[in-house]
């Protein structure tokens, strides 16, 4: 956050030099980045906040809510300043001077913003899991995590568009392109918001968890010599390090009330022992009866 703070002003002062588009652009994209990871260092202390009688369940999907303003910025600050500033410019197109100061500080932020995204996908992990990057961040439920990565890789193509725009516009002599350029990085940035909205809406909502995630869990309920059948498994996550799963369990005829609920607690620490995510589970036991039917133990 304050690395880019710095760049932004850097950026800003770039633009006033040399009258580029495109670094105007990058330092709107700057002063959107800024705003958004202060945002969510906002959003994730409280989202850490204990449950409480009103939030019994916490306030983990308070991430996800500061995680879809953050979307909302960089689609409304970062991609349509970007855009109204490059059609200005078309209109007017000027031929960007002092390059030097662009290139100089366009170097600074694509070394700084490399930097940022290697720590970023450090902690995305899954490298070498044979999926892809792309899979890897849809696959992720933390916006800590896969909102940094999209903000990194839209940054380091917005400074290489930047660039591409004002040397081509120089070495062409065409002063559209400058303009073009800031543009195409209104489109990168609206995308990559979208992208996030689309995201933190589905968890917000109550996203269910993963199939591989509710496969394990049905396979540890099958190991168990209680369990008769698997008669449903519903999973949502609540937050980013906290998943809620509810299971319905048969268990054979000839199960007491106090097996079944020593079978119910031995499942539940075998689930919990599964994912550290998993925090709450509510099991619903149902025993078969001699006439066919099924019966609640408790």
């Amino acid at each position: 956050m304050i690395a880019n703070a710095i760049i932004s002003v850097a950026k800003f002062f770039a633009a006033a030099v040399t009258g580029s588009s495109a670094m105007l652009s990058e330092g709107i994209h700057s002063v959107a980045d800024t705003g958004n990871q202060a945002l969510l260092l906002f959003g994730h202390r409280r989202s850490q906040r204990p449950a409480d009688q009103r939030h019994p369940f916490g306030y983990g999907a308070e991430l996800y809510f500061w995680s879809l303003i953050v979307a909302m910025i960089l689609f409304g600050l970062g991609g349509g300043f970007s855009m109204y500033e490059g059609l200005v410019h078309l209109r007017h197109p000027e031929l960007p001077q002092n390059v030097a100061w662009s290139y100089s500080i366009l170097a600074i932020a694509l070394f700084v913003e490399a930097l940022a995204l290697r720590v970023a996908l450090r902690e995305l992990g899954g490298k070498g899991s044979g999926r892809s990057l792309w899979q890897r961040v849809r696959n992720c439920k933390d916006p800590w995590i896969f909102v940094p990565v999209a903000e990194d890789l839209a940054a380091l193509a917005g400074v290489v568009v930047a660039f591409l725009g004002i040397f081509l516009a120089r070495a062409l002599t065409v002063p559209a392109l400058d303009a073009v350029a800031s543009i195409i990085i209104g489109f990168i940035l609206a995308g990559v918001a979208i992208f996030l909205g689309s995201e933190t809406r589905a968890l917000l909502v109550g996203e269910a968890v993963r199939d591989d995630l509710i496969q394990r869990v049905e396979r540890i309920c099958l190991e168990d010599d209680a369990v008769e059948r698997v008669v449903r498994i519903l999973g949502v996550n609540i937050g980013p390090d906290d998943i809620l799963l509810t299971l319905g369990l048969r268990f054979g005829r000839d199960y007491r009330v106090e097996d079944a609920a020593t079978a119910v607690e031995r499942i539940e620490e075998n689930i919990r022992n599964l994912d550290p995510r998993i925090t709450r589970v509510f099991i619903e036991p149902e025993v078969a009866t001699d006439r066919g039917g099924l019966t609640p133990p408790f």
